[in-house]
C-alpha cells in the first residue's frame, strides 16, 4: 500500500514484498514567507501539535524537520523549547505537497 500524500514516505517506493524501500525524502523548499518561530514548552517533543495548530493536520509533523535539517537532526527529541526553526508557509506547503 502506497502512503498518502501527507506522509513523509509518499515518494518512497514500495518493494515487491509490499514493504517500503529506502526512504526518498520529500523536499520542503525554503520560501520567503516562512516564519521564524521559537519552540515553546507546550510543543516540546510534540511537532504533531504544532503541525495541527499551524496547518490543521497533525500528519505534517515531519515538515519541520525537512525544512530545518540543520537544526533538527531528530524530528521529535530535538523539538524542544528555545529552539528556533522556520515554519514553512502554509500556502507554499499546500502547493508543494498537493493537498
Amino acid at each position: 500500500m502506497q502512503p498518502n500524500n501527507l506522509s513523509p514516505y509518499f515518494r518512497t517506493p514500495v518493494n515487491k514484498n509490499g514493504y517500503l524501500d529506502v526512504l526518498s525524502p520529500r523536499p520542503v523548499p525554503i520560501n520567503r514567507d516562512d516564519i521564524l518561530f521559537e519552540i515553546t514548552s507546550e510543543y516540546t517533543y510534540r511537532p504533531d501539535l504544532l503541525a495541527h495548530i499551524t496547518y490543521g493536520r497533525r500528519q505534517l509533523w515531519w515538515v519541520f524537520a525537512q525544512r530545518n535539517m540543520d537544526v533538527l537532526k531528530d524530528p521529535v527529541f530535538d523539538f524542544v523549547a528555545g529552539t528556533k526553526i522556520y515554519l514553512p508557509d502554509p500556502t507554499a506547503l499546500r502547493n508543494t505537497l498537493g493537498f
